[in-house]
Parts: structure tokens; C-alpha cells; sequence
């Protein structure tokens, strides 16, 4: 790895193109790759058609795409300009597509074909241009007419990035669809750079290695870690070219036989629970203590032999992994490494090496990274984790409110996340102390958005959702009307199957039988219909949610939320109530 003197994208991209010229770099799996030595001329073009386009230094420019090469030159093209990237997740609602690009005043689009159909209403205000060929795909009336291949060659010819410096931006990436207030988090060239640079404590790559890419570009964990340290150490990353599931994923291991993998505890969790503990209970001798360290060992071997044969990092990040499965990976020695990091912080804050890590806690602190414990309860040292660095971003984009909210008056970023520190400095995450739910994929999910939607619903006053291990659940309290309708029914039934009850007790005729049994199906359709009423809102409510933050249940509130003086819901009573 070569020392950066300025801390910037554009010139780490320089110094890659030159360094590494003859090594592969960015490729989809089975594809040709594309070689170091093309990443600073294909990208200078990219540039050169976005100055033709009207973009300049401090214009936002938005990615949505699936991952592909295309997707880093992109992103290059537009940090050698001086413009900044917003990177947008797939996944994400038209609406909230446009919200972000709204808020962010983003120019122009870079988009991928198949997601260009989301952006069918913005033609009329963006330029969008296609991410598979660079080609203008729409742009507003009265833009500059799209240039030809020509043209852009001939301004590729003179081009020349404008002055940039590392504390300027170069990202603003937005945490969730935002449904509401939108919240991008600001990030500078120095803050990815140092981070990436902060790894080098639990890893060193090396040329020959050969990352398997499995999550989202747009999610600032996939990025730094799997896109710009392989491009600062002259790696190789590979694509996949459809979701990965496990008929995907073997096959591409086998042929990429890669080095490093990123994950989330989702992936090797269902891994683990498909295949390899079903397999090692089949193995009479496994009940007994004495053999079950030579059994996981082997399976260890064979998980790892699955995974390509040639793996030496598998870093699982975005939420905690299952203790019976980390457990088993401790055991067979399988290269894993747990990380702990957010947006806010470019995103890497602490990790391990593989072969070093103590099971069921988070790691050491990065290099460059401060961190202490702040606000600890006596009984357990746990408090808010708290850290500073030049990782940590300058704040939210136009809003200066939140910004200074996340810092404390000596200036350490709240990561709003409850931890303890042992005496080695070794951080271990117990929870969060903000409302925000880690999906099973790493995504940041904000209960407030999706409480703003189950709120749109004619039934529902008010509602709170949470997480746990079996998805996201709602309660909802219905609005009056419908609790009334619902309980004047209950009641009616009620009153009519206890009118039942006496009738059968004084004398069990005919019709006070079929009295009884009325009653009693009147009782159970009343229920059958607050079930239903329960499951539309949810159905309804989906319809208009992002795949990662839909609802798993709706259930029934059926008295008032307790609140505070301001009226604000106690959400720490209801997910802890519930859950016992």
C-alpha cells in the first residue's frame, strides 16, 4: 500500500491506476475484468461527459444501480470532478427515491436500466443517464443536448480535475428512505480515506487477494471496506449478477475462489442452521462433549472448502451474529471477524483479526479511532458509546439541529449505542439507545417512518414498532370510531352468550343450544374480523414500505400508549413487555 499525501479519492484513484496497472480490479463474476490501468482513463471520461452535462464542483449527483464495476467508475468519475456522490439503495420506494433526490438536490442520475423505471417522474427534472454505457437516457427540457462519443473523447482529452482538498465533501449518504424528515449523512474525502486506512489494524490485503461483493454499494459498510481498500491495496473485486442466494453463491465461489468476503450475520446464519448443524446431529458421536471439538473442526474445514478453499477473511458486520453460530465459528476455527461501525463514522469504528476474536463481543477500537464509554451505570459499566476521529462526518446535510444533537459539548459523536469497555480496551455492543432497528441484512431501519405509514391508515391513531429476532412488529391502537364498532360487537356478543349461558342452565332446550352456539360463532367472526382488520393494515402498510422494513405483525394496542409530559410515546415499556 503507497502513502496518500492529500487524502482524496481522485488521488487514490491516480495513484491505483499507476501502481497496479496490470492487475485486475473490478469485474462480474465470469465477466472480464476491468484492469487498474483502465480505472483513470475510463474514469476521466466519466468526468469529462459530466462537465459536458452542466455538473460541477459541489453538485450532488445520485447512484442507483444494482452492484457492477460500473457502479466504482461512477462514483470515481464524479469525485474527480469535484461533485459529490449520493449514493441511493435499490430497495428504496420511488417516493422515497424522490425524496432523497429532492432533499439532496441531486442534478443528475446515474442509473442502471432496470432501475431507471423508478425514476420515471423525474425526467422532467434531472438529467438520468444510464449506468450500463454512460449514455443519456432522459434529461429535462432546455438541458444541454447529450454530447456524442466525440465530443466527450475530445473532453476527456483536456481534462483536469478542479482543486480539492480532503476535508471536502465527497458523499452524502442517506441512512433510510425517509419517508419523513430526510437525513443524509456528510462525508469527506478524509473521513472514507482515514477509515479505510484504520482497517490495516485487523487486516492487510494484498494484491493477489480476491474480494466476493454480496451487499449493497450504497450501504457505507459494502463500500469502504469492500470497494475503496481493495482499491488502495491494488485488490480484485467480483459482482454478482443477481441476488445472493445460495444457488448463486456456490457457484461464484467456486469460480472467484475468493479471499475476502463481507457479510451480514444473515447469510452465514442461515448457512449454519440449513446445512451444517443439521449435519453434525446426524453424527451419533457429536452428543458427546469429547468429540464435538474434532467434529467442528472438520466442519470448519468443509464450510470453508464451500466457500471457495481459499478464504481468509470473512467479516461479518451491520448487526450481532447468533452466539450458537458465532460459538461453532470460534470453534472451527473459521476465518470470521466481527466489526462495529455506522454511517455517521465512514462507517468502521472497532473490529478483530481473524483467529484473535473473543466470542460475543465487538472488537478494538480502529486505528485513528477514539472511543470511551460515557454516562456507565454503576452496577454494569454499561453507558453510550462515544467516539471521535477523522473518520467521524461533519454532521447532516441541512440540518444543523440533529448535527449538533450528535455531538456532546466536548465534541465526541453519540453513537447512540449502549456498550461496555473491558480493561484491554476490548468494546462490546449491548444494544441501542436510539429508536433505530439493524435489520437482518445490516440495513438502518427507523420505526418512526414506518409508524408515519400504519398512521396514514383510517384505523389506526397511533402505533409503535420494534424488532426482534423473528422481524419488525407493530402495535397498533386504533382510532375510537373502530374500537367502538369493534367493542359495542364484542360486547354484544358477550352479553348474548352469557343471556345463553342462563338459559342453558335453567334448562337446556333446543333453542337455548342454538342460542348458545349463535353466540359463540357471533363471538368468534367478531374476532375473525379484528384479525383481518389487523392484517389489512399491515398488507396496506407494506405496499408502501422498502422489502427490508416491512412488517412481520400487526397486533392490537388495546389501551393508550403511555406517554411522556410531551406526549411522546415510552417506547423502552412496550417492546420489553411484550417480549416477556
Amino acid at each position: 500500500m503507497y502513502t496518500l499525501d492529500r487524502y482524496t479519492i481522485p488521488e487514490l484513484l491516480e495513484k491505483s491506476s499507476v501502481r497496479y496497472a496490470d492487475r485486475p480490479a473490478l469485474a462480474m463474476v465470469g465477466g472480464k475484468p476491468i484492469m487498474y490501468a483502465e480505472l483513470e482513463p475510463r474514469t476521466r471520461r466519466i468526468a469529462a461527459l459530466l462537465g459536458l452535462l452542466g455538473i460541477a464542483k459541489g453538485d450532488r449527483v445520485a447512484i442507483i444501480s444494482e452492484n457492477r464495476p460500473e457502479w466504482g467508475l461512477a462514483y470515481f468519475g464524479i469525485a474527480r470532478t469535484g461533485a459529490i456522490a449520493v449514493p441511493i439503495m435499490t430497495d428504496f420506494l420511488p417516493e422515497q427515491i424522490a425524496t432523497i433526490l429532492e432533499h439532496s438536490e441531486s442534478k443528475l442520475v446515474f442509473a442502471s436500466r432496470k432501475l431507471a423505471t423508478k425514476l420515471a417522474d423525474e425526467a422532467e427534472r434531472r438529467i438520468i443517464v444510464s449506468l450500463e454505457d454512460f449514455s443519456v437516457l432522459s434529461a429535462p427540457a432546455g438541458s444541454r443536448p447529450a454530447p456524442s462519443d466525440a465530443e466527450i473523447d475530445r473532453a476527456a482529452g483536456f481534462f483536469a480535475s478542479p482543486p480539492i482538498v480532503a476535508d471536502e465533501l465527497v458523499s452524502i449518504v442517506y441512512t433510510s428512505g425517509t419517508m419523513g424528515k430526510s437525513k443524509g449523512v456528510m462525508l469527506t474525502h478524509r473521513n472514507i480515506i482515514i477509515d479505510a486506512e484504520g482497517a490495516r489494524k485487523f487486516i492487510v490485503l494484498r494484491r493477489t487477494d480476491r474480494f466476493l461483493s454480496i451487499l449493497p454499494l450504497a450501504h457505507a459498510y459494502e463500500f469502504t471496506i469492500g470497494f475503496i481498500i481493495p482499491m488502495l491495496q491494488g485488490s480484485a473485486v467480483y459482482y454478482l449478477d443477481r441476488p445472493p442466494s445460495a444457488s448463486a453463491l456456490l457457484p461464484a465461489m467456486a469460480a472467484v475462489r475468493p479471499t475476502i468476503i463481507l457479510s451480514v450475520p444473515l447469510v452465514i446464519e442461515k448457512v449454519y442452521r440449513a446445512s451444517v448443524a443439521p449435519a453434525l446431529e446426524k453424527i451419533a458421536l457429536y452428543k458427546l462433549p469429547l468429540f464435538r471439538p474434532l467434529l467442528e473442526r472438520i466442519a470448519g474445514i468443509k464450510l470453508k472448502k464451500t466457500f471457495g478453499g481459499c478464504l481468509r477473511f470473512f467479516g461479518i458486520g451491520g448487526a450481532p451474529v447468533a452466539a450458537d453460530v458465532e460459538s461453532f465459528l470460534h470453534n472451527a476455527h473459521f476465518p470470521y471477524s466481527i466489526g462495529y461501525g455506522i454511517t455517521e463514522t465512514a462507517p468502521l469504528l472497532a473490529g478483530n483479526v481473524p483467529g484473535k476474536v473473543r466470542t460475543h463481543t465487538t472488537g478494538f477500537p480502529s486505528h485513528f479511532v477514539e472511543m470511551r464509554i460515557a454516562d456507565t451505570r454503576p452496577d454494569t459499566g454499561e453507558g453510550e458509546i462515544q467516539v471521535r476521529g477523522p473518520n467521524v462526518f461533519p454532521g447532516y446535510y441541512k440540518d444543523p439541529e440533529r448535527t449538533a444533537e450528535a455531538f456532546t459539548h466536548d465534541g465526541w459523536f453519540r453513537t447512540g449505542d449502549l456498550g461496555v469497555m473491558d480493561a484491554y480496551g476490548r468494546v462490546t455492543v449491548r444494544g441501542r439507545l436510539k429508536t433505530m432497528i439493524l435489520g437482518a441484512s445490516g440495513e438502518n431501519i427507523y420505526p418512526e417512518e414506518i409508524e408515519a405509514v400504519l398512521n396514514a391508515s383510517p384505523y389506526v391513531l397511533e402505533s409503535l414498532v420494534y424488532g426482534d429476532e423473528k422481524g419488525l412488529t407493530a402495535l397498533v391502537h386504533l382510532k375510537p370510531e373502530a374500537i367502538e364498532r369493534f367493542s359495542a360487537r364484542v360486547k354484544d356478543e358477550i352479553e348474548g352468550a352469557e343471556v345463553a349461558a342462563v338459559n342453558l342452565a335453567r334448562g337446556a332446550s333446543k333453542a337455548a343450544h342454538e342460542a348458545a352456539e349463535r353466540a359463540g360463532e357471533s363471538l368468534e367472526n367478531a374476532e375473525r374480523s379484528l384479525s383481518s382488520t389487523l392484517e389489512r393494515i399491515r398488507r396496506e402498510a407494506n405496499c408502501r414500505l422498502a422489502a427490508f422494513s416491512r412488517l412481520a405483525k400487526v397486533e392490537l394496542q388495546a389501551e393508550p400508549f403511555e406517554k411522556t409530559p410531551k406526549q411522546s410515546i415510552k417506547r423502552f415499556l412496550y417492546p420489553r413487555r411484550d417480549q416477556k
